[in-house]
């Protein structure tokens, strides 16, 4: 591989950790997201830094940027667009809103409403939107980074698993380790930090990495590798429904993008053991279904993890 693309990847990863402390291996599951021209859930507990981690990605690459504030009573057409009539040419003018940006920050997604939140879908998974009956490209690149908070219920509502199922990767970030937690203590003032990062990688570099990921070697033993993984979690005594061709896709995939983090053109099982759980694991509805949010999470990581011991790698 090219020296010059390992140093670009590196580049991007050590700007995004001059703000988020002792979460390299979060940091990493971002950056293969968006190498792997996929979106991110960021899911876990208030103040651990998931809203900054978002930011901190999307200023550390020179394209635009916008952050939607899910509320109750926001409409699909705050996330679009309207048309609106101009009163010189009396023709209708589209005003595009705020997903129209190359990283768009969706920031606590499940306190909108349904319909709210499947105005995303076909910019998600089309990378277009369709307003008033005329469809819109996004941006390229282009990616949507959520975040939401597990552990309230009141003026929430639960993702759909349709729209779940557009998100790439779903991250945990977990807490800082001690000195980590020291270090961001002892900061004080993380607006200042992220005010003061600048772009390490320009969008034109952005699409030439995520073309390189599709360079990325795949030995047809692990192609099938990937697909005994996922098709386990469709014949699991434990899940009522399995992982989709999507997640099919997004392992195949993350698994390429993580081989070209890690240095090298070409996968192993390794590649694809790391991003199974993240991949997979917010696809699979359980049958024992729990209101709660973290148990849910945990009970699916479990059954990937417990999927990834019954098939063997290939050698």
């Amino acid at each position: 591989m090219e020296t010059g693309v390992a140093e670009r990847i590196q580049r991007l990863t050590d700007n995004i950790e001059r703000v988020i402390f002792g979460k390299r291996d979060v940091v990493k599951l971002c950056v293969t997201g968006l190498l792997a021209r996929g979106h991110i859930l960021i899911e876990d507990i208030p103040g651990i830094g998931k809203t900054t981690l978002a930011q901190g990605l999307a200023r550390s690459i020179d394209c635009s940027f916008s952050r939607i504030q899910f509320t109750s009573d926001m409409l699909p057409s705050d996330i679009l667009g309207v048309s609106v009539l101009d009163p010189r040419s009396l023709q209708f003018e589209f005003r595009p809103g705020p997903v129209f940006a190359s990283v768009v920050l969706a920031d606590e997604i499940n306190r909108t409403p349904p319909k709210t939140q499947s105005a995303l879908l076909e910019a998600m998974s089309e990378f277009q939107a369709s307003v008033d009956g005329t469809t819109y490209p996004m941006p390229d690149p282009f990616m949507v980074i959520a975040t939401q908070n597990p552990i309230e219920y009141e003026g929430t509502y639960t993702l759909p698993e349709s729209q779940l199922d557009r998100f790439m990767l779903r991250v945990d970030m977990g807490y800082p380790p001690g000195e980590d937690e020291l270090r961001i203590m002892r900061r004080r003032n993380p607006g200042k930090a992220l005010a003061e990062l600048t772009p390490v990688l320009s969008a034109a570099e952005v699409l030439e990495l995520q073309e390189r990921v599709g360079e990325v070697r795949v030995d047809e033993s692990i192609a099938a590798y990937i697909l005994a993984i996922v098709q386990a979690t469709r014949n699991h005594e434990h899940i009522q429904l399995g992982a989709s061709p999507r997640g099919s896709v997004a392992l195949y995939e993350t698994a390429q993008a993580r081989a070209l983090i890690e240095g090298r053109d070409y996968i192993t099982p390794g590649d694809v053991k790391q991003m199974a759980v993240p991949v997979l694991s917010h696809r699979l509805i359980v049958k024992s279904r729990t209101a709660d949010l973290v148990a849910a999470a945990e009970e699916r990581a479990r059954i990937v993890l417990e999927i990834l011991k019954r098939i063997p790698p290939p050698l």
